[in-house]
Formats: C-alpha cells, structure tokens, sequence
C-alpha cells in the first residue's frame, strides 16, 4: 500500500472501518502511518490510541485479535476499509461488534444487515463442524461424515418438502422448510469445497452482465 496516496487528517491519523468476512462492521478505530506499517508487517491489524498516544494491536490484552486480509481507501482516500478475521469479539464490551443493533434488527423483520453477517457465522460453524465429521458426532457431523453423497440426497429431500409446504396456507412451515433447505445446501457448498458467498458472487457477476453494471 502507498501511504503517501492516502489523505491523513492534520494529527497524522486517518480513521478505519473493520468489517469482518460476512460484511458485518466491527468496529472502527485510528490508525497512523506507524499502526499501517505494523498491520501489514504483522499480519494484525495495529491502530493509534488517542487517549494513551501509543500503538496499540487490537486483542494484544484480550486475545480478540483481528487477523488482516485487506485494506482498501476509500475514493477520497481519507478513510481505510479493513477486512479482517475477528478472533473473538470485537468490542470491550464483550459483543461481536461495537454497534449495536437497531430495533428494526432485533424485531427480526428480514433486515438484511443484520441477517447476512450471522450467514456467516453459521457457515464458519458448519466448516468447524466437518473438520470434525465423525459418525460418532453432532447430526452435522454425522452428515459430514458420510460424505456428499448423503449430503445431496438430504438436499432433494429438504427441496422436496419445500415444494409440498409451498402448496399449503402454512407460511411458517414454508419458511421452515426453506431455511432445512438453505442449511443443506451450504453443508453441500461447503463438502465441495465453495461458500454461499460462491454462489451470490455468480448472482452478482450475472445481474452485472444483463444490466451493464453492478446492483
């Protein structure tokens, strides 16, 4: 990364938004031309206490690191994107991120922000758990276990159910037909070795194609 592209305030610091692999932001904090070139030597993202005046490694103390994959400015180059891997929680408080959701989120009202980040959260435990596959396990495991075989038989049957509560007045059981077919299909992305963020990249290269530009 270039430093001198990047537009620092008079105190020498440009803020810097982490956001974690399922798109949920964790935190955001400031980082000097010494906290960037600790990151990238490191391989952890560093930033700059302004209250102590000193560089600080996020989880130094807690051990919730967060282990860098990426940063990008943004197009005024006056503020960093950072993509990490969150090694635990990411605020002092002891929650997943430093934001707390809106009411909207905890109502459950399909808000997609609050949804798509827990995608990945039980995608990272459904790959915990077939590392772990053994006939002797958790019914994960267990399915893990018996390979993608098994796994695939399980999917036309979650999509057979689907298709008979579509035909029913019941949407509750609808939707809990469609969230057995949604588990698995990503225990089958993930046995093959892709993600269901694989298969919304193809939706997105797609709809990029037919409209001449992005959504």
């Amino acid at each position: 990364m270039d430093f001198d592209r990047l537009t620092f305030g008079p105190d020498g610091l440009i803020p810097g938004i982490v956001q974690d692999r399922a798109g949920e932001v964790r935190m955001v904090a400031w980082l000097n031309r010494d906290a960037l070139q600790r990151t990238l030597d490191t391989g952890y993202v560093t930033f700059w206490s302004r209250s102590r005046q000193a560089l600080w490694t996020k989880g130094e103390s807690s051990g919730n690191r967060l282990k860098l994959i990426q940063m990008r400015p943004d197009c005024d180059a006056d503020v960093l994107l950072i993509l990490a891997d969150a090694e635990g929680p990411s605020c002092h408080r002891g929650t997943e991120t430093c934001f707390d959701p809106g009411p909207e989120e905890l109502a459950g009202d399909g808000v997609w922000p609050a949804t798509l980040p827990w995608l990945g959260r039980l995608e990272a435990l459904l790959k915990s758990r077939k590392a772990a596959a053994s006939l002797e396990g958790s019914y994960t495991q267990k399915l893990f276990a018996q390979g993608v075989d098994r796994i695939a038989k399980k999917v036309v049957e979650e999509a057979g159910e689907v298709i008979l509560a579509a035909k029913n007045d019941d949407r509750d059981a609808f939707v809990g037909e469609a969230a057995d077919l949604l588990f698995h299909l990503d225990m089958l992305l993930i046995e093959r070795g892709a993600s269901l963020l694989d298969a919304v990249a193809v939706l997105h290269q797609r709809h990029a194609q037919r409209t001449g530009g992005t959504p």
